[in-house]
This record gives structure tokens, sequence and C-alpha cells, in this order.
């Protein structure tokens, strides 16, 4: 318990340097007083979350805070209630949607996805917020170095990367006459993206834990990415949706041996696939959105 709360700590001081940073140096919309109320709001709430289901509070969840970091850095919304609700949703799935203790979700994965799916006109996914300052992302690959190792997913970041990279050259590039590789290139120039990249998609509670589970993660969700990319024209949207449906198949294939006798777990797995599933075909069928940094 201490490992993870550390890990925690060291993940929420990683992201709360960056939005600040955000603040000073990029275009985080969000305004400070209501940044200090999504924070309190996700500490209180998953704490009272922790309480009704164990009937005591035996540690400070950290975790609470980077999931609302997690929300503020790429979500934009005029209406702060929304991403309280947001923020919410993402807390509550742990405690709900879970299976011998673990979540199926990243939590702020969730939320974005929630965003939407109930709020598409009103809370846009945007990977801007931090700009594409060579020395904040600099300092955010130095930030994720440090804790990626430790918690041994860092393979996870690397082959992302060189997967996604090689999967748009073939299926998205060479298809496209308008489109060149330095359009694909410059979307690691987004320190939002490589925070995506870092932070988000390495989520030891929903990612696998061995090396080969990790490439096999990595590949499916730049795929699936991409796949999508393909169908509809890129999208913000595309990365967090491949997460989002790939994150409960992570989770299940942790332990699938048991899951072969436990056919109620299979049903519900398969279930929450589909609705993941059915969530993202009614957002692509939504009219895509543009949305300018001043």
């Amino acid at each position: 318990m201490f490992s993870s709360l550390f890990f925690q700590l060291q993940q929420c001081i990683n992201l709360l340097i960056l939005v600040l940073l955000g603040y000073t140096a990029a275009n985080i919309q969000l305004s400070i007083p209501s940044l200090i109320i999504a924070l309190l709001f996700s500490v209180v709430w998953e704490h009272l979350l922790i309480y009704f289901s164990k009937g005591e509070i035996t540690y400070f969840s950290f975790s609470s805070m980077i999931t609302a970091l997690g929300v503020v850095l790429m979500v934009v919304t005029p209406h702060l209630w929304i991403l309280i609700v947001l923020i919410a949703l993402g807390l509550l799935q742990k405690y709900v949607l879970t299976w011998e203790k673990k979540h199926f979700f990243n939590p702020s994965n969730f939320a974005l996805m929630m965003g939407l799916l109930f709020f598409y006109h009103d809370a846009h996914i945007v990977l801007g917020q931090l700009g594409d300052s060579f020395w904040l992302l600099g300092l955010t690959l130095f930030l994720a170095v440090m804790i990626l190792y430790r918690v041994e997913r860092w393979i996870i970041s690397l082959s992302f990367s060189l997967f996604y990279l090689a999967l748009q050259y073939f299926l998205i590039v060479s298809s496209d006459p308008v489109l060149i590789m330095e359009d694909v290139l410059y979307r690691f120039y987004s320190v939002s993206f490589v925070v995506f990249v870092l932070f988000m998609l390495t989520d030891p509670r929903t990612t696998p834990q061995s090396g080969g589970g990790q490439l096999v993660f990595a590949f499916a969700v730049a795929l699936c990415a991409t796949v999508l990319d393909y169908w509809h024209g890129f999208r913000v949207q595309h990365l967090f949706m491949a997460l989002f449906v790939l994150s409960p198949l992570a989770v299940f294939s942790a332990k699938g041996k048991a899951l072969v006798r436990k056919k109620r777990v299979l049903v519900f797995g398969t279930i929450l696939v589909l609705l993941a599933l059915g969530a993202i075909i009614y957002i692509e069928n939504q009219p895509p959105y543009y949305f300018e940094m001043d």
C-alpha cells in the first residue's frame, strides 16, 4: 500500500507541476479558483466513496487529484459543473465497475469519454492546453521517466509511439496524397499528446503487468486509434476511444484462466466492452468540432 501511495503522490506532483506551468507558459483554459474547487471536490468525493465502500478511511487517495488534473489537462468546457460531474463519474466507476477490487477503466479517460457521451457540445477534448514548447516537453519526459521505470510501464509508452508512427504511415499517410508524415510527427510536439502517452496510457491498474502483454496492449491501442483515423479522419478523441474500449480487455486478460471458471464475470465483461463500443459508435456519429486556442 505504501509503495502504491508513493507512486500516486509522485504522479500527482508531476501532473500538478505541468498544470501550474501551463498557466504561465501555455493555454490552460480553466481558471485557478475553478481548479482549486475541482481538486477539493475530487478529494472529498473519493474519500466519501472509500468510506461508503469500506466503512472507514485508512489512507489518503492521491489518485483523486490525479483524476481531476487529468480531466483539467484534456477537457475544455465553459461550465465548471460539467467538469465536476465528469470527475465524479470517473471516480465513481472505480467502485462500481470492478472485478476483484480492480477497476476496468482509467478514471481520467472514463471521465473524458463520459464528457463526449453526455456533453458532446459543451465539453471538448483538446491537446493544445500545454502548448508545444520544447522545454516543457523535455520536462514532461523527465518527470515521466522517473516514474515509468519504477512502475515498469515504460515499454507501453515506447512501443506505442513506434507502433503508432508505423501504422499511421502505412495505413494513413500512404493512402492519403495530401497528408505527409510530418503532420503525424507534429502531434508528438503537443505536450498534452505526450502526457497522454506517458501518463494516461500507462496506468498500472488498467494495463498488463508482463512485458509481452504491454507490447500487445500498446499495439492494440495504436491500431485501434489508427483504424478510427482511417475511417473517420484524424480526431483527437480516437486516442481516448481506443484506450477506453481496450482497458477492460487488458484487465480481464491479466487473469484469463481464472475467468474461464467464472462465466458470470465473462458475461459482465462482454457487456461492458459492448457498451463501450456502443458509446464510441454514438460519439463517432456526432459532427466533428474544431477548437481554436487563443
